[in-house]
């Protein structure tokens, strides 16, 4: 008899289990990107007197962020990913979507500018929470079957003042990664950033930073650790109530 038992309960647990488990929400992540255009308005320099050093940065092949956002990828979906209420969907389900692959008018036309940003594998760029929520919608739309949400992930960097005298200074580098999530009608479910300052600094000279990429890179390598450093804690602080908003 307590033998039978045993087993009822078992069983019973088995299929509590496996219901909680068909029950768990699921979300697809449909774009995951670095910004390349490092932000420089902490530093109060007059707006283009940068433009060039900016842009010559962002098209020299030396400054080539690939290794720290395949980190940052490989942390959020085998780390950070752990600490959501809900379930990532595998990314080729997304990558291989054909009308997924076929959408193009993540780019906002006008405000987009390809080279800006380095996409993982895969992914295309998506904005979301400006010009209305017409990405936020079409993408959810094309995951309903899927997915019970939809969710943008980025990170970018910018540059911060550190100690000095007039236009001579050290300055640090911040990366800052903001997290996005949406629901099936393309409704916010959360949306929040995360950033950390660089132990590593560089300098600026005559009221400009030094902009080599053997300069900026370690910068950013340095603030994307102490980013991550304690990052599924802040994001599990943050998205702890959002399973039910799903």
């Amino acid at each position: 008899m307590k033998l039978l038992k045993s087993i009822i309960c078992v069983v019973m647990l088995f299929s509590i289990a496996q219901t909680i488990t068909a029950q768990k929400k699921k979300v697809a992540v449909v774009t995951f990107y670095a910004n390349k255009m490092v932000d420089y308005s902490a530093l109060e320099i007059p707006a283009g007197e940068m433009i060039k050093e900016l842009l010559d940065l962002r098209n020299d092949p030396n400054f080539n962020l690939a290794p720290l956002l395949e980190t940052y990828h490989t942390n959020f979906f085998n780390e950070y990913s752990k600490s959501f209420p809900f379930e990532l969907l595998p990314e080729n389900v997304v990558t291989e979507n054909k009308a997924y692959q076929a959408y193009n008018e993540g780019s906002g036309n006008t405000t987009y500018d390809a080279l800006d940003y380095l996409m993982f594998p895969g992914y295309k760029y998506l904005y979301e929470g400006i010009l209305g929520k017409s990405n936020e919608v079409a993408v959810a739309k094309m995951f309903e079957n899927d997915a019970d949400g939809v969710m943008f992930v980025y990170i970018d960097f910018s540059f911060q003042k550190g100690f000095g005298i007039g236009k001579t200074m050290s300055i640090k580098m911040r990366a800052t990664t903001r997290i996005a999530l949406y629901n099936k009608k393309g409704e916010k479910v959360f949306a929040f950033r995360e950033g950390e300052n660089s132990k590593k600094t560089g300098v600026m000279v005559k009221g400009i930073p030094v902009m080599k990429p053997e300069k900026i890179l370690p910068m950013c390598e340095s603030a994307l650790t102490e980013l991550m450093g304690d990052l599924d804690k802040r994001i599990e602080k943050i998205v702890k109530k959002s399973e039910a908003k799903l």
